[in-house]
């Protein structure tokens, strides 16, 4: 058996955690394989809307085993609140979530940094979730993180001492900011106690058990391709390898393990924070896009900017990933377009490209953009893809011939019914 990855191919918030969702009951396990509390992945049905940040989107699911990688970096008192969210929900997972006693933590210290980190930024910001991810994985990288297993051993208060001792000498760095921490660590060290509570596996013998087994496996990505931190739109990334090869690192599976690769993208382009965005309407477009597409941030609440498709990016993250097949969601928020635009290439230093520059973050760049005719009509009655309208489904099949990767999926709304599958295949 193979694991099929699902991700997301723009700045994050594609609509990975409803797609996750609607394909769960094919596979045996959802695993998320990097990136921490900073994603906000949201589910709608039954009426209710569901927002998590670390658990796996199918959580949902019953029987579906949800497994958090090594991958992923880990703040306990947010894991807390997620669980208690879904106990008071009555939800049965406890015997389904499966925590890698390699993952990270996130002390309060490490929010405590990038608060500080960013602030003395000034208007450079990078427009970080401070959450505390880049330095939990900084600390990760230097040698020095504290991981999920470390909690159960006897030298666990002396390992966190020490780390916490290096991060006020780097504190000094920074001017000074309000921050709490005698109330952050208090609920951070009663946070634990649930954590030690849950199941802690070695994941990647876990994972490659299954597949031997013949178990199928579903990785859920977390952010977008574009925010990964080799191939994103650096400095404005995340920390962590967000595209198909990160689900490698991220799971402990060998590369041959790979099966199909779903990426996830919204028929037009957000994006939260600072950093390049070639597309971006700082007009009444794109204030329309963001009312309609109720465009803020599942985890900061922050407004999202809007812009039209931007197809030169997506063919890039295609290429990255390995995309075999696409989930294209909010096709809706177009509904009222009488024309609908997309980017077909870019216009900079006097030339015409279909690809992304190196020097994207410093150089002023023009996007080409094509028309597509708009419906003008609701997509609330069309449940098979057929019953799109006539210029749905022109503005669908223009994007795959671009982009030469068949969309499999068209989500029409944010509940959970209302996805069109359009020839969907999983190896699993």
């Amino acid at each position: 058996m193979a694991v099929d990855v699902l991700l997301g191919l723009q700045w994050g918030d594609e609509g990975k955690g409803k797609i996750v969702d609607s394909l769960a009951n094919n596979y045996h396990m959802v695993a998320r394989f990097q990136g921490g509390p900073n994603a906000g992945h949201t589910l709608k049905f039954d009426g209710k809307k569901f927002v998590l940040h670390t658990i796996p989107s199918g959580v949902f699911r019953e029987g579906l085993l949800n497994l958090i990688g090594n991958g992923v970096v880990i703040d306990p008192v947010i894991l807390q609140k997620e669980v208690r969210n879904l106990e008071q929900m009555g939800i049965e997972f406890r015997d389904r979530l499966l925590v890698s006693r390699k993952a990270h933590l996130i002390l309060p210290t490490h929010r405590y940094l990038d608060a500080a980190s960013e602030a003395s930024k000034g208007t450079d910001k990078i427009g970080s979730t401070l959450k505390g991810i880049g330095p939990t994985y900084m600390d990760k990288t230097g040698r020095n993180g504290l991981r999920v297993g470390d909690v159960t051993l006897p030298d666990f208060e002396e390992k966190y001492r020490n780390l916490r001792s290096k991060h006020m000498r780097l504190l000094r760095l920074y001017p000074d900011i309000e921050f709490d921490l005698e109330r952050e660590e208090d609920a951070w060290m009663e946070s634990l106690e649930l954590l030690r509570s849950l199941q802690h596996v070695d994941g990647e013998y876990y994972i490659n058990e299954m597949l031997k087994a013949g178990k199928k496996i579903l990785a859920e990505g977390a952010q977008g391709s574009m925010l990964d931190i080799d191939f994103g739109t650096y400095p404005f990334v995340t920390s962590s390898n967000t595209i198909t090869a990160g689900a490698c690192i991220g799971l402990g599976i060998a590369p041959r393990q790979i099966g199909e690769v779903i990426g996830v993208t919204k028929a037009y382009c957000t994006r939260v924070g600072s950093g390049p965005f070639p597309t971006e309407l700082d007009d009444e477009t794109g204030e329309t896009l963001r009312r309609e597409g109720a465009e803020f941030g599942a985890t900061t609440g922050r407004p999202r900017r809007c812009g039209w498709l931007d197809l030169p990016q997506l063919r890039y993250s295609i290429m990255l990933n390995g995309v075999t097949q696409l989930a294209l969601t909010k096709i809706d928020v177009l509904n009222q377009f009488e024309t609908i635009k997309t980017a077909t290439a870019y216009s900079y230093d006097g030339k015409i490209t279909d690809q992304l520059p190196f020097d994207l973050c410093d150089i002023q760049i023009e996007p080409v953009l094509e028309d597509h005719q708009g419906w003008n009509q609701s997509l609330d009655s069309a449940t098979d893809y057929e019953e799109l309208p006539a210029a749905a489904r022109q503005y669908v099949e223009a994007l795959e011939r671009y982009l030469h990767v068949p969309i499999t999926m068209v989500s029409t709304g944010p509940e959970r019914k209302k996805l069109i599958l359009k020839g969907m295949n999983t190896q699993g």
